[in-house]
This record gives structure tokens, C-alpha cells and sequence, in this order.
């Protein structure tokens, strides 16, 4: 049995704990820092706002208290990029050198524009820190669909526990060592799923969905590889599987705001209805990475133009479509 513990309360962080409870083997703990959020789950038995219908066993321990980490097994983050390094200062103190510290959250961290296993590392000095992604919607998850995920990290054994703890008839886990690659795609895939899910709410079709996601990965990719990224992770569970996902699925947070966007929502607005937008955050990021390293990002570029500069999303459509006829590149 693993002594695991959830950073994170939230619709991820608390499917990942029905998982894991699910398995029968593991002791398993949920913090959130908002003890409120706690009390509402206990009292209905279930995250109404975030997995409604799913109940939530009394067997998982919910606590407010961020010592619970003390002698845990496996440290997981389940939160939103933004919160990231406030709560790996909150858990320093209590990891030890013997714990598996898990990221699951996907983007870049703004100014910094370090990926979240980066910016945990510097808080919490760990040789032994994975990140768990791919196509995972929290809704699926905590219903036990069968799902396909990846644990990466330079530390072989390491990963290999996570694979091994996790790992159940429903949730199926590869080993990857790029850590990059899978940082970047899960990160900006999020910015292709808003663009999608824009041109749905302006009333286009498939054919454009299907240019989005294409280029999309490639773009992806360029600045993958440019970050020292394997170019191949891309074509993998993290690259392609996870931009599918969020891209095509109504569980997207990323997609209905850019729904709603492309039906003249502002974007400031959308988000506000919508709630955590990973997409949202990590485009002016990327954007800003993109221009550190010399990459060229048009679907990124026009994107933060419509978020941050009132840019149009027609005309930002329109630019896309009239860039010089060039060889398709693979």
C-alpha cells in the first residue's frame, strides 16, 4: 500500500484520488487550502461544481492541514499552473528525499516562462519528480473510462513507481525520459484548443478544426524542439493524443471559452464564465518563448493578439489564411 497525497481539491486532483482509492491499495489524501471547498464535498459527498454524480469515499482522508505530506509515498500536484510554485513553498518543508513528487498540472509560468516541473524543482529539491500527462479529462477519469497517460521523468525508477502504483484495468501508463516534450505539449495544447473552439462559436466546420489541430501540433513541436525537446514525444499521448482530446471534447474548459469567444464574448469574460482556462494563461507565455527562442508561431501570435490586444478573431482568421503558399512541412 502507498501513502499518497493530492495537492489540490479541485475536478484533477480529486478524480486522480478516486482513482487511486478505486484500486483498493492505496491509503489516499486530498489537501485543498480552502477548507470550505472540504466541507461542501464531505456534506454532499461529491464535488458538485467539478464531478457532479461521482461520489466521493469517506475512505479518501480531505484536509486543509499541508502537513498531511509528512511520510507520504507520492506527492501529487493537482492544480492549476498559476498556483503552482505558491503551494510547492506551502509543501517544502515537509518532503523528504524518499518521496515521489508528482506534477500533473499542464502550462508555462508566466515572466518565468519555466514549465511547472521547473518550477517545482526549484522549491521543492527533488531528484525523483515525474510529470503525469496526456488525454485525461478529469470527468472520465473519476468514472474509471479507460484512459492512456504518461509518466515522464529523468529519473528512471522514479517513473517506473508512479507506472506501477497507478497503473489499474481502466488506466493504462507509459514511460517517457522528455520531460520537455511532454511539458510542452500538454501546455500548448490548450492554446490550439481555444483557437478551435473559437472558430466552432464563429460557425465554422470540421475541415477548419482538423487545418487548426494539424498546424497546430507542428507548431507545437517547433518550439518543442527548439526548447530541446525529443520532436517524436509529439507524435505521442502528450503531443498528439492530448491536443485530440481538448480540441474535440466538450469536457474542454480551453474549448468553451473559445466558444464562447467566437460568439463575441470578450475573452476576459469568457474565461470568468468558464473558470480555470489553462489556454488563456500559458498564450502570452508561449508567445513571449516563442519570440526568446526565434520561433515562428502564427496560430500562438494571432492568438494572443485577440486575447491581450483586442485583435479580432476574423481578422485574426483571415491573417492566418493569407500567409505566403508554402511547401507543407512534416
Amino acid at each position: 500500500m502507498a501513502n499518497i497525497v493530492i495537492l489540490g481539491s479541485g475536478g484533477f486532483g480529486l478524480s486522480l484520488a478516486i482513482m487511486a482509492e478505486h484500486s483498493g491499495k492505496h491509503k489516499v489524501t486530498v489537501w485543498s487550502k480552502f477548507q470550505s471547498e472540504i466541507d461542501e464535498i464531505r456534506k454532499h459527498g461529491e464535488h458538485i461544481q467539478k464531478l457532479p454524480g461521482v461520489p466521493v469515499s469517506e475512505s479518501i482522508a480531505l484536509t486543509s492541514d499541508i502537513s498531511c505530506i509528512k511520510g507520504c509515498d507520492m506527492l501529487i500536484f493537482g492544480i492549476p499552473s498559476s498556483f503552482v510554485r505558491d503551494v510547492a513553498k506551502l509543501a517544502a518543508p515537509y518532503v523528504d528525499q524518499n518521496m515521489i513528487v508528482v506534477n500533473t498540472g499542464k502550462g508555462l509560468e508566466e515572466g518565468s516562462l519555466k514549465t511547472l516541473s521547473q518550477v517545482i524543482g526549484e522549491e521543492i529539491h527533488s531528484d525523483k519528480l515525474v510529470v503525469l500527462y496526456g488525454p485525461s479529462h478529469a470527468e472520465e477519469v473519476a468514472r474509471c473510462i479507460p484512459t492512456t497517460i504518461v509518466a515522464a521523468s529523468e529519473n528512471k525508477d522514479a517513473a517506473e513507481y508512479v507506472q506501477t502504483q497507478l497503473a489499474s484495468s481502466f488506466m493504462r501508463i507509459y514511460l517517457n525520459d522528455d520531460v520537455k516534450g511532454c511539458e510542452i505539449g500538454g501546455a500548448l495544447k490548450n492554446i490550439i484548443a481555444l483557437c478551435v473552439g473559437i472558430c466552432d462559436g464563429m460557425g465554422y466546420g470540421d475541415n477548419t478544426k482538423a487545418a487548426l489541430m494539424t498546424r497546430g501540433i507542428h507548431e507545437i513541436a517547433r518550439l518543442g524542439k527548439a526548447y530541446g525537446a525529443n520532436v517524436t514525444t509529439f507524435s505521442g499521448l502528450t503531443g498528439i493524443g492530448d491536443l485530440i482530446v481538448t480540441c474535440t471534447s466538450m469536457h474542454s474548459r480551453n474549448r468553451r471559452a473559445g466558444i464562447l469567444i467566437g460568439q463575441g464574448v470578450s475573452p476576459q469574460e469568457a474565461v470568468e464564465r468558464v473558470g480555470t482556462v489553462e489556454g488563456y494563461f500559458c498564450c502570452k507565455a508561449a508567445y513571449d518563448l516563442a519570440k526568446r527562442l526565434g520561433v515562428e508561431m502564427p496560430i500562438t501570435n494571432q492568438l494572443n493578439d485577440v486575447l491581450f490586444n483586442g485583435g479580432d478573431v476574423r481578422e485574426a482568421l483571415t491573417v492566418l489564411m493569407n500567409r505566403p503558399q508554402i511547401y507543407e512541412e512534416i
